[in-house]
């Protein structure tokens, strides 16, 4: 999605400078390729509401009653779509919201910059179906954006260091958990020894006896665990690959420092050029360059090479994100729902992992734009300028057409800002918040980067046995371990 957004706005703007130099080409033929990208905008996000609000939630809800009732299935259709339409009333609540949200903003009447903007939403469109469902997919990226800060930012820190530093070793852990469970061993035989003449125990020593019991069960556990994981094929297999692992560790957190280093700038370009906050920081062009946004435009005047680099961007993301919620679980607030784990994840987690990721996902339209601003503005569009001609050094009054980079500062009608920009900024609030969520998105990046360089390495069996998995079955480790 978050591909194709930015893709086709970017063919569409080459192929309005392509047509800008012909004699046939008028207003009517771009605008007709803009409506088109703007009717595939209305069908994938229409997708997408419909996966969020009706799909995944009906999936989820039954899958709940599922698992408190064997009853029959028509009994868990009607429970899991009577909940269902919670979601739809959200839903439908959104789209009028939406459709008759004032969008008035306090005029910038020293700004020219901000009159034209105001202008390309107007040539977007007045309709409230367009509105209704701008607001509500900017709705859901306002979520993707706190679960983009919350995993995707944490995960960019913690995927490269965990493939740099590696895992303990098996055998070493085997050793240290054999030896904890002879400690707690005799603990607990040091408090029964106290009751051998029939008393009873204190409270205190009843309650220290339980966390004993508990804790000698963990460690059981985890010594099976251990065993299997010591001799199983995988874990030779991933000692073999050590070294490709550190490759791409390195590559990853070289990665995820050219993304921060240009989210950054592109901020401060923002903080220092925009219209300022009651417009969304809205900028058209750029005034402090970036890597990345110098990188696409040039990439996109060789096909597919910039299709390419926005693909390995996504999938990135969606890697990060995914190593982030393995790593932390999916959460509400303070209480921990599921836990992601090899083998053992709950059908409802992975409901819940695909609607993170297709939310983070959404969010990435808006990522890549913070990132490379000129690429998804205008692309590789050139409008052309008069220029005097110089000879010996000296102006003449031969004047030429110069090529130029699209920007704020071009005449009107020479350049097409893609829909896709206007489309994710026309509710000023919304993109003023997720200016400040970049800001977020850094900060947390740097303090998982520190985090994760002061920790260790992790165990082998990190997240996979824990005090609290009693609801979890203990399923024999060989068939997720082989």
């Amino acid at each position: 999605m978050a591909m194709f957004s930015a893709v086709s706005d970017v063919t569409a703007g080459w192929f309005f400078f392509s047509v800008a130099l012909v004699d046939w080409a008028d207003a009517n033929v771009t605008r007709q390729i803009e409506d088109t990208v703007l009717y595939a905008y209305y069908t994938l996000y229409s997708i997408i509401l419909f996966c969020v609000f009706l799909w995944i939630p009906f999936v989820y809800f039954y899958y709940e009653e599922k698992d408190e009732d064997d009853g029959n299935k028509c009994s868990q259709v009607k429970i899991a779509f009577s909940y269902t339409l919670g979601f739809l009333l959200v839903c439908s609540a959104l789209l009028i919201i939406g459709a008759f949200v004032p969008l008035d903003i306090p005029n910038k009447k020293n700004s020219t910059e901000w009159e034209k903007v105001k202008l390309l939403f107007e040539e977007l469109g007045s309709s409230h179906g367009l509105a209704a469902l701008s607001f509500s997919i900017s709705s859901l990226t306002l979520i993707g954006m706190v679960a983009s800060i919350t995993y995707t930012a944490y995960g960019m820190s913690v995927l490269p260091l965990n493939l740099i530093k590696g895992t303990r070793n098996a055998s070493y852990e085997r050793l240290e958990n054999t030896e904890d469970i002879e400690e707690v061993e005799q603990s607990i035989l040091r408090i029964k020894s106290k009751c051998k003449d029939g008393r009873p125990l204190p409270t205190r020593d009843r309650w220290m006896l339980e966390q004993l019991e508990d804790k000698l069960r963990v460690l059981r556990r985890r010594g099976r665990h251990l065993e299997y994981i010591e001799k199983s094929c995988w874990t030779r297999f991933c000692g073999a690959m050590r070294p490709l692992k550190i490759v791409w560790g390195i590559f990853f957190i070289l990665v995820a420092l050219l993304f921060t280093i240009s989210l950054f700038l592109s901020n401060l370009d923002k903080a220092l050029h925009s219209a300022g906050i009651d417009t969304g920081f809205i900028i058209l062009g750029t005034n402090l360059t970036n890597p990345l946004n110098m990188l696409l435009p040039v990439l996109q005047t060789v096909f597919p090479l910039d299709y390419i680099l926005i693909t390995t961007i996504i999938m990135y993301f969606i890697f990060t994100s995914m190593a982030g919620i393995r790593n932390m679980g999916i959460w509400f607030f303070w209480i921990r729902l599921y836990k992601i784990r090899r083998g053992r994840t709950r059908p409802q987690a992975l409901l819940f992992l695909c609607m993170i990721l297709l939310l983070i996902v959404l969010h990435t339209s808006y990522m890549i734009y913070s990132m490379a601003p000129q690429y998804v503005m205008y692309g590789s569009q050139k409008y052309l300028m008069l220029s005097n001609m110089t000879v010996d050094g000296h102006l003449t009054n031969i004047t030429t057409y110069v090529a130029k980079d699209c920007d704020a500062a071009a005449p009107e009608n020479q350049c097409a800002v893609t829909r896709t920009y206007l489309f994710l900024h026309q509710f000023w609030f919304f993109s003023t918040t997720y200016y400040f969520g970049n800001w977020a998105f850094i900060a947390v990046f740097l303090i998982g980067l520190i985090v994760s360089c002061c920790k260790g390495k992790k165990s082998v069996l990190e997240g996979e046995v824990d005090e609290d998995d009693s609801d979890i079955s203990d399923d024999e480790p060989s068939l997720y371990y082989g």
